[in-house]
């Protein structure tokens, strides 16, 4: 018997909610529904440590519509799960009471480690049943070639986890697009100094993330979230954001490099203007970006796999 299930992923940046139909026995998932609302509640965080009044009242407003999403497609439990800007904040008291007010839920401040598990749960799940359906390529070679390498670029943070069918290796670290802006990239665009700034506190994090996850060991690079998801449409030279085109794509390695060189030149109205671009993303895509080309640069694999399906996905299967 299917259960109806709600996953809420509270991050830096955005809050989602992924309503689906799961089979507890496979922990296969029948979406219903799943948005997004960029609500920037790690606005000023790293900077304060503080959640910022404005910033909740865009949270709050977000959760009151996700509420009455879930009551009617008649989700029976609901898992609220926060990351990194909660893990920061003072007064988190303030933003859990609001949520369980709103939801019925008390939110899960998670550490980095189980997030990166949930996200590789999600991602992997996808790839694997990907590759089931589309079987070995000629020669027997695997389409997604194992060990994974999961990265996870959000607003605050970024998880990194090594594994095949369950993961091996994880660590989360504190680089993001909103961090990383609000930390260095100040000028519109970026200054030389200011880019340079921002690569060397992204390598620096690279390393200590190094020193638990075997990055050399990976195969395949998985990237998920909005920054990946944004470099994704670009490089893919979309119209409009195509959810279902960007899903399992390839991004070479030269490509990621061009789009972030492109996006470091913008000005805030150009990169408003770039087609698949969300409006809640021109402010710190460039960042995210970084993070990514760094990666690239760190791993040496010819590409990106990227993924719509991320830790969303895994709060979901947890409640299987």
């Amino acid at each position: 018997m299917t259960k109806r299930v709600a996953a809420v992923d509270c991050g830096t940046n955005s809050i989602r909610l992924l309503v689906t139909e799961l089979d507890p026995a496979t922990g296969e998932a029948r979406e219903l529904d799943r948005r997004m609302r960029i609500v920037r509640l790690g606005q000023g965080v790293d900077a304060t440590g503080r959640f910022a009044d404005e910033a909740l009242v865009r949270t709050f407003a977000a959760c009151d519509e996700y509420a009455q999403v879930i009551a009617d497609l008649g989700a029976a439990q609901t898992r609220f799960v926060a990351t990194s800007a909660t893990r920061d904040a003072a007064n988190r008291g303030e933003f859990i009471a609001g949520i369980r007010a709103r939801l019925g839920v008390d939110p899960e401040v998670i550490s980095g480690d189980e997030e990166a598990g949930l996200s590789f749960t999600g991602a992997t799940g996808a790839l694997l049943a990907a590759e089931a359906a589309a079987g070995p390529q000629d020669g027997g070679a695997l389409h997604y070639p194992t060990p994974f390498l999961v990265v996870d670029i959000g607003g605050g943070s970024t998880e990194f986890v090594v594994g095949v069918d369950k993961v091996q290796a994880a660590r989360s670290v504190d680089i993001g697009c909103v961090r990383l802006t609000e930390r260095h990239l100040h000028d519109d665009p970026p200054t030389s100094a200011q880019v340079s700034a921002a690569r060397e506190d992204i390598d620096r994090a690279i390393d200590l993330a190094a020193e638990t996850v075997p990055l050399g060991d990976a195969r395949s690079l998985v990237g998920l979230a909005g920054s990946v998801t944004t470099v994704a449409a670009i490089a893919l030279g979309l119209p409009e954001y195509d959810r279902d085109r960007v899903h399992l794509s390839r991004i070479p390695a030269d490509d990621v490099r061009a789009v972030t060189r492109d996006l470091l030149a913008m000005t805030r109205e150009q990169r408003a203007a770039v087609p698949s671009m969300h409006e809640g993303r021109v402010d710190v895509i460039t960042a995210g970006a970084l993070v990514l080309e760094r990666i690239v640069d760190r791993l040496g694999l010819p590409d990106v796999v990227v993924s719509e399906h991320d830790i969303l996905d895994g709060i979901a299967v947890s409640m299987r």
